[in-house]
C-alpha cells in the first residue's frame, strides 16, 4: 500500500515549499471534490524506490469559525486518513498560540504526529526548535525546505523499510488481474462492483480500522482470476439505494496506484464533469490502463443518449485508445462486455516485446516520416528496446533526440499503438541520446596485430621499390 503523509500547519510555514521538494514538482495535482477543500493539493514522490503520497492540507490557525472552520474540520479529515502526518512550524516565527491549539487538535485526533520545524537555515537547528519541544511531540525534525535540508534524512526514517514495504505489499499478494473501480460520488461504483461479484456476495466493508483502506476482493470469472480493488464499499444489493456512497481522494489515488486495470465510471444522466477529468488525469500520471463505464445509460432517451456520446467524444479526443462502455450497472447490461476490454488492456500494458521488432516499426516509421532537420543536420533514431511495462516504457536511442518536437514523439507513439495493438494502455517512451562510443577511443593494437601491420608495410614498400625499377628500365 502506498503510504500517505498529510501536512498540516499554520499558513506560511514552508508546507508548500516542502509539498514541492517531496513531489519534485511545481505542477501539483489540484482537486475539487466534494468535502475537499478547494485549495487541497494531492502529489506523488519517491524516496529510494518507495513512492509515497503527499497532501498538503491547506494552512489552519487553530481558532477557525464559519466557513474556515469547515476546511479545518475537512483538513483534519484528511489527516485521520493519512500513514503519516507532519506538522510543520517556523522556526524563525517560533512557538504561537495557533501552534498550540493546532498541536491540542492533533493530540485529541488520537493521531501521532511528528513535529517538524522548518526554515532553521541561518541560525543554530537546536536553538530553533527549543521553543518548540513544550509541545511534547515525541520525534522532531529539523528541516530547511526551501533549501532541501534535512528532507531526505527525514523520509528515511518516516517511510517503511524494505522488509516492511514487503510485508504490507498486499496488493501483490492478490491474483490475478487487479481491477480499481474509481469515479464520483454515487455514480454507482457500488452497483457495478455488486454486478460484477454477482448478486450473491457480500462483503463487509464499514468496519473499525478500514477507514483509510480500500477493500481487495479476490474472485474468479469464466475460468479467469480477478482482484477488485473497492474504494467505496461493497454493500448488499437491497441496500445499496440507502446507503450514500463515500468518497476519498486516497482510497482513489491507492487503488489507481495497485491497480493493473482501472474502470472509471462516469454518471450518464451529469455528463462528463470537471471532477472526471481529474480523475483521468490521475490514472493517466499513474500510467495505468483505463476502460471508461458510462453508467446509468437506462432510462435515457435517444436524443440524450446521443449528446452524452458526441460530449465523451469530443471531451475525451486525447483518450481514442481507451475503450468506452455505455451501461447500466443496475439491470446489468453493457457489464459483461467490460471483460473483454480489461483482458486486452491487462494484456496491452504487461506485454513483452523483442528488441528486433521494435526496432524495425522504428525503423519503418522513419521511412515513412523522417525526424526534421536541426541545425541542418536531421535528427537520427537508431534503435529501440522496451524498457518496463506497466504501462509498457519503450526506448529510443539516437542523436539530438533532445531536439525532437512532441508532435514526432505523437507520430512514434500513435505509430507504436497500431502496430502493436495497444489497448487502453498509456505507452511511455524514452529517448536516448548519445555519440559513437568508439569515437573517441584510441586504436590499440594487439602485439600479434602490430607484427601483422608491420610485415605488410615492409611488404608494401619492397612492392614500389621494384615497381620504380622496373619503371626506369
Amino acid at each position: 500500500m502506498t503510504p500517505v503523509i498529510a501536512l498540516v500547519g499554520r499558513p506560511n510555514v514552508g508546507k508548500s515549499t516542502l509539498f514541492n521538494q517531496m513531489t519534485r514538482s511545481r505542477d501539483a495535482l489540484v482537486a475539487d471534490f466534494p468535502g475537499l477543500t478547494r485549495d487541497r493539493k494531492y502529489g506523488e514522490g519517491t524516496y529510494e524506490g518507495q513512492r509515497f503520497i503527499v497532501i498538503d492540507t491547506g494552512g489552519l490557525t487553530g481558532d477557525e469559525q464559519g466557513l474556515d472552520a469547515e476546511m479545518a474540520r475537512q483538513s483534519l479529515q484528511a489527516v485521520e486518513e493519512a500513514d503519516i502526518v507532519l506538522f510543520m512550524v517556523d522556526g524563525r516565527a517560533g512557538l504561537t498560540a495557533g501552534d498550540e491549539l493546532i498541536a491540542d487538535q492533533l493530540r485529541r485526533s488520537g493521531k501521532q504526529a511528528h513535529l517538524v520545524v522548518n526554515k532553521t537555515d541561518g541560525q543554530d537547528p537546536d536553538i530553533a526548535a527549543s521553543d518548540f519541544y513544550s509541545l511534547g511531540f515525541d520525534s522532531t525534525f529539523l528541516i530547511a525546505a526551501s533549501h532541501n535540508r534535512g528532507i531526505r534524512s527525514m523520509l528515511e526514517l518516516l517511510l517503511p523499510s524494505e522488509d516492511e514495504r514487503e510485508e504490507e505489499d498486499r496488493a501483490g499478494k492478490y491474483p490475478g488481474i487487479r481491477i480499481g473501480v474509481v469515479g464520483r460520488p454515487n455514480v454507482g461504483k457500488s452497483t457495478l462492483v455488486n454486478r460484477m461479484l454477482g448478486e450473491d456476495r457480500v462483503v463487509v466493508y464499514d468496519m473499525p480500522g478500514t477507514t483509510r483502506d480500500s477493500v481487495y476482493i479476490p474472485y474468479e470469472r469464466q475460468g479467469e482470476q480477478y482482484t477488485l480493488i473497492d474504494t467505496a464499499g461493497v454493500r448488499r444489493r437491497k441496500n445499496v439505494r440507502e446507503v450514500v456512497e463515500k468518497f476519498s481522494i486516497i482510497k482513489t489515488l491507492q487503488a489507481i496506484d495497485d491497480a493493473h486495470v482501472v474502470i472509471l465510471v462516469i454518471d450518464a444522466r451529469e455528463g462528463l464533469v470537471d471532477q472526471d477529468l481529474h480523475l483521468i488525469g490521475f490514472v493517466l500520471d499513474a500510467g495505468r490502463s483505463l476502460v471508461i463505464a458510462v453508467n446509468k445509460w437506462d432510462g435515457m432517451d435517444p436524443e440524450e443518449r446521443a449528446k452524452v456520446k458526441e460530449q465523451v467524444r469530443r471531451r475525451l479526443d486525447f483518450l481514442d485508445y481507451a475503450d468506452k462502455h455505455y451501461i447500466s450497472a443496475l439491470h446489468g447490461s453493457g457489464v459483461g462486455v467490460m471483460y473483454e476490454s480489461v483482458q486486452a488492456c491487462y494484456e496491452s500494458a504487461m506485454a513483452k516485446w523483442p528488441t528486433n521488432r521494435l526496432t524495425a516499426i522504428l525503423q519503418d516509421a522513419i521511412a515513412q516520416h523522417q525526424p526534421p532537420m536541426v541545425q541542418g543536420r536531421r535528427i537520427k533514431l537508431r534503435y529501440a528496446h522496451q524498457g518496463g511495462s506497466n504501462p509498457p516504457v519503450i526506448v529510443v536511442h539516437g542523436n539530438q533526440v533532445d531536439a525532437l518536437p512532441g508532435s514526432y514523439k505523437r507520430y512514434l507513439e500513435n505509430t507504436f499503438r497500431k502496430v502493436l495493438k495497444v489497448t487502453g494502455s498509456p505507452i511511455r517512451f524514452e529517448f536516448k541520446s548519445g555519440e559513437n562510443p568508439f569515437a573517441t577511443k584510441v586504436d590499440r593494437l594487439t602485439p600479434r596485430q602490430k607484427v601483422k601491420k608491420d610485415n605488410d608495410l615492409k611488404k608494401g614498400r619492397k612492392v614500389k621499390k621494384t615497381r620504380q625499377k622496373s619503371l626506369k628500365r
